[in-house]
């Protein structure tokens, strides 16, 4: 059997936790540099204010509601989803961390009859010692743990935010009572295809011919369709896997329209990316840049573009991937136009210590020596101490995050003091 813990609405509810007036109220938490809606509370679902509505057009609506809207502030999100999963490591060895705020626990040979009871355990030592509250979905496969887990946080009363799929009667009422569009895996275009053939649950996708299915689609929901009939065709993944892609791309503060400022931005975007890949210990054979202007200003200038660089050889060298990105964005600038957004993006990672050598091009080998001082250094003082040349000495690269809440955890200025 395996479990599924989701935390509820896990953003609002670490921000709840430090300070408790926002229990009860409708909570909304933006973006980086506060753009849009990406997480809110059940209470400000039920006003349906919508996920990635843009503040600015909100703004009003959530005053006339009374909706608390706060910056995202990630570090204080990213310590308490370790506390949770360092308590779940208490109830199962095999831990699946899949996202910052659900894990998958392998409950193979766990006593079934007392299942129950151990997720309600589950359940009340992380709100004890975190104070986040969560659900609890257990089934004989991953899917169907996610389908007990909807079931959980739908009927918190009747289910104590703990469900188990432990029969075939449940699995069969389980899967009739899940819309198509909320079962895992399952996208918005696949749900689209999938309605031509009359399927609208989990069990009308479950009936369909397995050769079909096989023959039009791919793998992947051939598995989901194996899981849902109580067959475990998805493994966990155990240990954490590295990225494929790494980007950094942000909203500028404010318009720029001059080619230096914008190559310092890329600059640091770069170096950021670098800095991501050594901590990974992959390298990169290509380094891709975009730059675009403000879409919701329709009476200015459009333009967006972006172009990519190959490397001769893979490169973690923030020296090599900046002098790339610097270059390819002033193919794609265009004079007049007031550019908003930028990204560098790094892809065709391979790691760093087993990759193709290239005879007669390498990375200078004092690059290797010189990223492993900047990053010890940099790691030290907490703080980027030391820059390249073509970044900004002065600039310190801020989020707008009017609405932030303090560092609870991993700031000691930002401590709560009690009076």
């Amino acid at each position: 059997m395996y479990a599924l813990v989701d935390c509820n609405n896990f953003y609002a509810s670490c921000e709840r936790v430090f300070n408790p007036s926002l229990q009860g109220k409708p909570v909304a938490v933006l973006s980086n540099n506060d753009g849009c809606v990406i997480a809110m509370s059940d209470e400000a679902k039920a006003l349906q204010l919508p996920f990635g509505a843009p503040i600015f057009k909100w703004e009003s609506f959530c005053k006339m509601h009374g909706i608390e809207i706060l910056s995202s502030n990630y570090p204080l999100y990213g310590d308490m989803s370790a506390r949770v999963m360092k308590i779940l490591e208490q109830f199962s060895k095999d831990i699946e961390v899949y996202s910052i705020d659900e894990a998958f626990l392998d409950l193979k040979g766990f006593d079934q009859a007392a299942l129950t009871k151990y997720a309600l355990e589950m359940r009340t030592r992380i709100l004890q010692w975190t104070g986040i509250p969560t659900c609890v979905g257990i089934g004989p496969t991953k899917a169907l743990s996610k389908v007990a887990n909807k079931i959980a946080r739908k009927f918190p009363k009747q289910t104590q935010g703990v469900y188990v799929i432990d029969s075939e009667e449940k699995r069969v009422k389980a899967l009739k009572w899940i819309l198509l569009k909320d079962v895992w895996g399952i996208g918005r275009r696949l749900e689209k295809r999938l309605a031509s053939k009359g399927c609208k649950t989990a069990f009308d996708f479950a009936q369909l011919d397995e050769h079909w299915l096989r023959k039009n689609f791919s793998i992947t929901e051939w598995k989901l369709q194996k899981e849902l009939a109580g067959i475990p065709k998805i493994e966990m993944e155990l240990a954490q896997s590295t990225k494929k892609t790494i980007a950094t791309t942000r909203s500028f503060e404010h318009t720029f329209s001059d080619l230096e400022n914008i190559k310092e931005r890329i600059a640091t975007f770069a170096v950021s990316c670098s800095e991501k890949l050594r901590k990974q210990h992959s390298s990169c054979h290509m380094v891709l840049v975009f730059l675009s202007s403000n879409r919701h200003q329709k009476e200015e200038v459009q333009h967006q573009a972006s172009t990519t660089v190959v490397f001769p050889y893979p490169t973690d060298s923030s020296l090599s991937i900046s002098h790339a990105a610097v270059q390819a964005v002033e193919s794609i600038f265009r004079e007049g136009v007031e550019y908003k957004r930028a990204g560098v993006l790094v892809t065709g990672l391979v790691p760093t210590a087993n990759h193709q050598l290239n005879f007669f091009e390498c990375e200078n080998p004092k690059h290797k020596s010189l990223m492993n001082a900047i990053d010890s250094l940099n790691g030290r003082y907490k703080t980027d101490v030391i820059k390249l040349g073509r970044q900004d000495l002065q600039r310190t690269w801020k989020m707008r995050q009017e609405r932030l809440s303090p560092k609870f955890t991993t700031n000691f200025k930002d401590i709560i003091v009690v009076k």
